[in-house]
């Protein structure tokens, strides 16, 4: 049975409240995901911590690849459903799975016979290397179930449900944390890994994320058709998911860089004010953690509606988001202003340590609103195939605001002042976006 579009009735507020709060925990189980392989595997020790830490940049990048495969492919999908046409929609999805599964077989060719070269130009030493090797040999291969299943939850998220891939990276997450400990130090039988148990750990719980996407979108969604007849037009298919999806994952892989840009010159004011910083971008990802839920489910809300030229549920839809993150930010600064301390204080004893996280936590979330705001209009564009203006919206606010503000606000006025910066840059980067938003209103196609 053909599944029809589900966002494009109904009252658009509780539709949106539906769609992102499965998201928010999907978004927290895959947090999770990633701080028990760090809490675990810190546990066999420095070297073996050392060794994953310098992983982190390879794999936030095939991260980001992915991401952006599945931004493109929850914006095309979920517009062809807006329109109706159930032939468009299994053809994208498939030739959306066969584009990530080629890159993979890309990625993993590279990765294995770069090891060496790569992680030695990281600045990994040769005693680290063959702990390096040991994992990465592991993640590499398994890298399918990693981008793979990202389209596919995409795919099924365009379709109008966010529940279903929100509860398979739950079950992710918890096979991965029930297997971490048991392939590490060998628990129960189970053969002692230790590094390559936590890559094992991983492949098996990401492999989970596989089999249920593809299972869900063949057998209930009817969004895929693995027959030869699907091979047809697949490079227009591939066109229209690389147009948003190449622009989008560029930005992806730039926000860490910004974010290193900014720790180095955190890094002049001491180790105890990178440390601080260290800890306030931990704490603030649980607060973003809404916003970015809301930001992924706009995309097959705006896309689904946009598909069937029901252009005023996008504004509505818009309007809704963008008042709900400018008030969770306004909370977001109440709410740290009364706990900041004692949060510092759980991280760190070291006074100097405790008054940096305290200053990150008063000043910076003070942009978080505006912030949301231009991750917002960035997936509203994205999801109208405006890839373009969803990029230049993130390279601005990371390069013409966010690194030089950040600079000269601490050049002028020390560590707060960076942080100030920051926020500054928060504030303007999320007017220019409603600016940019307002002007795109006007060149939108009529309803007939």
């Amino acid at each position: 049975m053909e599944r029809k579009a589900k966002l494009t009735e109904g009252p658009v507020g509780r539709k949106l409240l539906f769609l992102t709060i499965p998201m928010v925990m999907g978004i927290f189980a895959m947090v999770a995901f990633n701080l028990a392989d760090t809490y675990f595997v810190a546990r066999l020790g420095t070297k073996e911590l050392a060794a994953m830490s310098f992983t982190f940049p390879v794999v936030m990048l095939i991260h980001s690849i992915a991401l952006g495969l599945g931004i493109g492919t929850s914006s095309v999908v979920s517009r062809a459903i807006g329109e109706g046409d159930h032939h468009k929609v299994q053809m994208l999805t498939t030739h959306s799975l066969l584009l990530a599964f080629c890159l993979v077989a890309f990625l993993v060719t590279v990765g294995l016979v770069t090891i060496n070269p790569l992680f030695t130009l990281l600045g990994a030493t040769p005693d680290i290397l063959p702990l390096i090797r040991e994992y990465m040999r592991i993640w590499y291969v398994g890298m399918v179930f990693v981008t793979v299943p990202m389209v596919g939850n995409n795919a099924i998220r365009a379709s109008g449900d966010t529940k279903t891939p929100s509860l398979i990276m739950m079950t992710a997450a918890g096979i991965n944390v029930v297997l971490d400990p048991l392939l590490i130090f060998g628990l129960a039988g189970f053969p002692r890994l230790e590094l390559a148990g936590a890559a094992l750990a991983t492949v098996f719980g990401r492999a989970t994320t596989l089999v249920l996407s593809l299972s869900i979108l063949h057998f209930r969604e009817k969004m895929v058709d693995f027959s030869l007849r699907a091979i047809h037009n697949v490079r227009d298919s591939w066109k229209k998911v690389l147009y948003i999806s190449v622009p989008s994952a560029a930005t992806n892989v730039l926000i860490p860089l910004s974010m290193g840009v900014i720790v180095r010159m955190v890094a002049q004011f001491g180790t105890a004010a990178v440390a601080a910083v260290g800890a306030g971008t931990r704490v603030e990802s649980f607060a973003l953690m809404v916003i970015l839920a809301l930001g992924a489910s706009l995309i097959p809300f705006i896309g689904q509606n946009w598909g069937a030229g029901k252009f005023d549920r996008v504004h509505l839809a818009q309007t809704y988001s963008n008042r709900f993150t400018f008030w969770w930010g306004l909370l977001c600064v109440i709410v740290f202003l009364l706990i900041a301390a004692p949060i510092a204080r759980l991280f760190s004893q070291d006074p100097d340590v405790v008054d940096g996280i305290i200053n990150y936590l008063w000043i910076v979330p003070v942009g978080y609103g505006l912030q949301g705001i231009s991750l917002l209009v960035s997936a509203s564009f994205n999801a109208v195939n405006r890839p373009l203006a969803a990029a230049s919206l993130s390279l601005i606010r990371m390069f013409v605001l966010y690194i030089p503000l950040a600079y000269f606000g601490g050049q002028l006025f020390g560590l707060r002042g960076l942080f100030a910066g920051i926020s500054l840059a928060n504030v303007i980067a999320g007017i220019i976006a409603l600016l940019w938003l307002a002007h795109a209103r006007t060149r939108e196609p009529q309803k007939p």
